[in-house]
């Protein structure tokens, strides 16, 4: 257990960092962020043909409310969490790899449903649109990353155990 907690806070101190570089947020983050608000957009266009993009910007023609996703809001820092705590975990390589790949589609896809509801509470009520941006959805996207990490840990083939002579 203390080697896990060990590895899993030094992979987060590195994958934060690293995050912060302008290379990361550059070449990785802002495409990650705008294509959060594209699949997003598309999904709400199938039902609301008045949705526009830009970037990182959610909006609809005829409405002046519109969502920016921003650092914190795009699903990096939850997903990074998942990943660490797969990469700290003693688990073969094949399962560590399927996890983070099922795991990653499950938050972003987490992410993406709290994007269009935030959009759509927005334009109903921006009270309610702050309420929920900051408090349930916070919450809620940390539990899927926990929830997605027992589930994996649970399927995790044992480990074998130490050979004594």
């Amino acid at each position: 257990m203390r080697r896990f907690l060990i590895l899993f806070v030094a992979l987060l101190a590195v994958a934060f960092a690293a995050e912060l570089t302008p290379w990361a947020q550059s070449w990785l983050v802002t495409p990650w962020t705008d294509s959060v608000a594209r699949v997003s957009g598309a999904l709400m266009r199938v039902f609301d043909a008045s949705i526009t993009t830009s970037g990182n910007v959610i909006g609809a023609t005829g409405s002046p409310f519109a969502v920016s996703i921003e650092a914190g809001c795009n699903g990096v820092e939850a997903t990074l969490v998942l990943v660490a705590a797969m990469l700290a975990f003693p688990a073969p390589w094949p399962h560590r790899v399927r996890g983070m790949l099922i795991g990653v589609a499950a938050v972003q896809a987490l992410n993406v449903l709290r994007v269009v509801s935030l959009f759509y509470l927005g334009r109903w009520n921006e009270d309610a649109f702050e309420w929920a941006h900051l408090y349930v959805w916070q919450a809620l996207i940390m539990l899927d990353v926990l929830i997605v990490w027992v589930v994996w840990v649970r399927f995790a083939p044992a480990a074998a155990a130490p050979v004594r002579a």
